[in-house]
């Protein structure tokens, strides 16, 4: 019988790894908290028309997206990505306006995996549903940049666009329609067959032959309606006035079909430019009503996990996100109670609030002091047959070569907070 393995462009993350992914997840908590974020937890699969309507010409939804018919004959799709999934929740559940939620989970794509890009992926992100206020994006950006700070990324990159709206936006894109028209011939086989369907995907295309021909193409910032370009300058006013450095690029337009005035992206420096992208968003004002709910304007991001991990190890590595997780203490306990002393102890520390573990199944002390060395921890408490008679506890430093002093056991609790600080 052939081992079980993991499917393909899955991984797994054990506990002696996982350490940046909490703490990853913790400092993102923190930063859009402050700001009046709530989590939010949406289902990881959703009925197929979630996503068709708000992306049936992108590559997302059409090649990449996993769906099937479920037991019950309802066609079902994993989540690609998580902004569709909130929406659909704001649409169920009529929250009062504003509403702020972050969140944290896996999305799902069929696609060729590589460094970073995998067939599962996870995100965290936000979404801010009921207000057009140009002000409202220059928050969202501003968290995703904070974020970062906060993760260790400091060479890293804010890319903006408009992409207008309602107004505008289908007069620019009969002139870039026209203008591509007389280009088909240079584009590539894909942007030939399916030019009409939706010309913005060729300003976002990688290939060499299409960024050739979009290098001349009209720009949709030289198109905006007063409106737009009002919006756009009040977001770049913000950005400047919070010191968030950006630079715009008029073809960013991100992979999915509702996005409305700004976009943005961010890019990590530090990793190669062809997978340096960290995450992005924008505003949405048409999705929550393209989904059959209200007229609800709204701006969010998504932000790849496993790049960000990338980017921060480019930077010197992940102990900063790891830090603050661990062990405080490991129980040796070998003073003949039949592991009742490490047992009890061990309780004990806990409902104190400090991190325990202890060794099982009798394990002899040598057995038990390997067991602490690994664990991580900056104590043990040590339970020999001396301290056993005497009603104390040995504490031994496990990072110092200190000598290990014994305290009452009334009193280990104390001593161990004075030592960790």
């Amino acid at each position: 019988m052939s081992e079980l393995r993991h499917p393909p462009g899955t991984f797994d993350v054990l506990p002696a790894d996982s350490a940046p992914w909490e703490g990853l997840i913790r400092a993102f908590a923190r930063v859009v908290e402050a700001a009046g974020y709530g989590l939010i937890l949406t289902p990881t699969f959703e009925d197929l028309a979630v996503f068709k309507r708000v992306g049936e010409s992108t590559d997302v939804v059409r090649k990449e997206m996993y769906d099937f018919e479920d037991k019950g004959g309802r066609h079902i799709a994993l989540r690609p990505e998580m902004t569709a999934s909130v929406a659909r929740a704001f649409i169920q559940h009529r929250p009062p306006l504003p509403w702020k939620s972050w969140y944290a989970g896996s999305n799902f794509r069929y696609e060729r995996p590589q460094a970073g890009r995998f067939r599962e992926f996870h995100q965290v992100g936000i979404e801010a549903f009921g207000s057009a206020d140009p002000d409202l994006d220059v928050e969202v950006m501003s968290l995703g940049w904070e974020f970062y700070t906060a993760a260790g990324i400091t060479r890293r990159e804010l890319l903006l666009n408009s992409l207008g709206d309602g107004t505008c936006r289908p007069a620019y894109r009969a002139l870039l329609l026209a203008y591509l028209e007389s280009h088909r011939d240079e584009l590539c086989e894909e942007h030939q067959i399916r030019l009409e369907e939706n010309p913005l995907r060729v300003l976002d295309c990688k290939k060499p032959a299409c960024q050739k021909v979009v290098a001349g193409a009209p720009r949709q910032l030289d198109h905006l309606c007063d409106d737009c370009a009002a919006h756009f300058a009040r977001v770049k006013n913000g950005l400047g006035a919070l010191q968030i450095p950006y630079t715009v690029d008029s073809k960013l337009v991100r992979g999915l079909d509702y996005y409305t005035r700004t976009t943005f992206e961010y890019a990590g420096l530090g990793l190669e430019s062809a997978q340096n992208a960290l995450g992005g968003g924008g505003r949405y004002d048409g999705l929550v009503s393209a989904m059959g709910g209200p007229d609800t304007p709204g701006v969010g991001f998504a932000l790849g996990v496993e790049r960000i991990l990338l980017a921060v190890e480019a930077e010197g590595g992940t102990d900063r996100l790891a830090a603050g997780r661990g062990l405080d203490v490991f129980v040796v306990d070998f003073g003949g109670s039949g592991g009742d002393a490490g047992r009890d102890l061990t309780a004990l520390l806990r409902a104190a609030g400090l991190r325990a573990d202890r060794a099982f199944d009798g394990r002899s002390p040598k057995a038990q002091f390997k067991a602490a060395d690994r664990s991580g921890a900056r104590l043990a408490l040590v339970v020999g047959p001396d301290e056993a008679a005497g009603g104390t506890v040995a504490i031994k430093d496990l990072q110092t070569s200190a000598d290990q002093v014994s305290v009452p056991v009334a009193d280990v609790v104390a001593e161990v907070r004075q030592r960790l600080g």
